[in-house]
């Protein structure tokens, strides 16, 4: 890290070193930019930095560029050239790697990082399952009845469980929550079925990921945590959901600290937009809060996109800290684009801001930090200090040996089925046939004694009625004969010549 007296250096004016106060991170921050002016390089450089300060990093690797951090740099010539130019080794610099950690949802490419189904919630759920207003009520009860009957609902299994039952007792269940629509049940487990072909069965279940892990530390630098995204962003609903999901963890179990040293944390999302892209008014409204919020507990958010434009005006003015590399204006509503970055800065009399953010080269950019009374500084064009660490990912052998080495790789790495909803349901599935058996049975038993009964009244009756016809018949002679016939016969008496 390059410092002076304790105060972080990351740009180059052409004449002096610009710097950032540590204590006002927190405050959030943007890293904007058009594709290949040098946003990567920048989030490596400020990385380093939270590092060597002791705060723990999370970042985004979109593109699978960030993962040689962990080795010593100098292996770039635009690098050393830029070292030399700016005088940067009497200043501290020194090539050197980091403590990282790779981070990979669907296990491949770095540590297994998973969600539950119960952990995530219905909000998220029902945007990464892209349901309507319908569904997504279904699937809300789903949640209400699966917490009220202690069902624990883990992984996709168990979340289809749950819409079984749903729809099995969707008449006792609509008379209490709403109605239960057996085609809205079939919607969301086809919706259940596409995210499992997206790799989803591996992304949920246990152990779930506890995000205080990400909470650590190494010879007294911040680990630098590294989410292989690469295959994530194909699911783009499922990559947002997990970063709202990790900001609203942090933002329910840290404790309130105020304004630190520096920041305990720092977040860098990349391909940021994808955040809000689609994104409902409730969950914008949850996730603007917790951005709001979560600086006081030590925490600082970083988003990376191509223009500012793509944060919601909401997020955007919570954001203090600003990094702008160069824009690119092809056509009138782009140039509206960089006319609306420009006027988020607080200007400099010395460059024209419109004309300084085209004019931008690669690895140069307009910062802006907060001062010490939290106010923007004057914009200032500089060029963003090399990183120490090197530049461009690792082989594939490297970064198997990488994710071996992680302490927490014996931790996650495979998955465990601990009791859950699924097996709830089944056991009181087979209960339930098993008491219908008893049932039938009881009930053929009934029939069956009720049937023997009518049979012996039915007899009695039959020889009741024999009876009282034989008795009037002995009033007559020819019913006497008939009498003594037969009683005769019965009863051994002999018949009179």
């Amino acid at each position: 890290m390059l410092t002076r007296e304790g105060i972080p250096y990351v740009g180059w004016t052409g004449e002096r070193l610009v710097s950032f106060l540590p204590e006002k991170m927190n405050r959030h921050g943007l890293i904007a930019g058009a594709t290949g002016t040098g946003k990567t390089v920048t989030c490596q450089t400020l990385a380093e930095t939270f590092s060597d300060l002791g705060s723990s990093v999370f970042l985004v690797d979109a593109k699978g560029d960030l993962t040689g951090m962990g080795q010593p740099g100098g292996n770039k010539s635009s690098v050393t050239k830029r070292v030399d130019q700016y005088g940067l080794r009497s200043e501290g610099y020194e090539e050197t790697g980091y403590p990282i950690r790779l981070w990979d949802p669907f296990g491949e490419q770095g540590t297994p990082m998973r969600m539950t189904i119960s952990g995530i919630g219905p909000m998220l759920l029902e945007r990464i399952l892209e349901l309507n207003d319908v569904q997504s009520g279904l699937l809300e009860i789903a949640f209400r009845v699966a917490d009220e009957n202690g069902l624990l609902l883990y992984d996709l299994k168990d979340l289809q469980a749950m819409l079984r039952y749903l729809a099995e007792h969707r008449k006792e269940i609509s008379a209490t929550y709403g109605n239960v629509s057996t085609a809205s049940v079939g919607a969301i487990q086809r919706s259940l079925l596409r995210l499992e072909r997206q790799g989803g069965d591996r992304v949920f279940g246990m152990p779930d990921f506890d995000p205080k892990d990400l909470l650590t530390a190494e010879g007294g630098r911040g680990t630098i945590n590294i989410l292989e995204a690469k295959e994530l962003m194909k699911s783009p609903r499922l990559y947002s959901s997990l970063l709202v999901w990790l900001l609203s963890s942090f933002y329910d179990d840290l404790p309130e600290v105020g304004d630190p040293d520096h920041p305990a944390l720092v977040f860098f999302f990349d391909e940021a937009h994808l955040l809000f892209d689609d994104i409902n008014k409730p969950l914008l409204e949850k996730l603007t809060q917790v951005i709001k919020l979560i600086r006081s507990k030590g925490v600082g958010i970083y988003f990376i996109s191509q223009s500012p434009s793509d944060i919601p005006d909401e997020v955007l003015g919570q954001l203090g800290n600003k990094v702008l590399h160069a824009l690119r204006a092809y056509t009138p509503s782009d140039m509206k684009r960089v006319k609306a970055a420009a006027d988020s800065f607080r200007p400099n009399p010395n460059f024209d801001m419109v004309e300084t953010i085209l004019a931008l080269g690669t690895g140069e950019a307009i910062v802006s930090f907060l001062d010490d009374h939290g106010a923007p500084e004057i914009s200032e064009r500089v060029s963003i200090l090399p990183p120490q660490s090197f530049i461009g990912p690792v082989s594939d052998g490297e970064r198997e040996e990488m994710i071996r080495r992680s302490p927490l790789e014996r931790i996650y790495r495979e998955s465990v089925d601990p009791r859950s909803a699924y097996e709830d349901l089944e056991e009181r599935a087979e209960q339930d046939k098993l008491e219908e058996v008893q049932r039938a049975e009881a009930e053929r038993r009934t029939k069956t004694t009720k049937e023997s009964a009518k049979h012996q009244d039915d007899l009695a009756d039959l020889l009741g009625g024999m009876l009282k016809s034989a008795s009037r018949a002995m009033g007559s002679s020819a019913g006497r004969e008939i009498t003594r016939s037969i009683f005769g016969t019965l009863l051994g008496g002999k018949r009179r010549r």
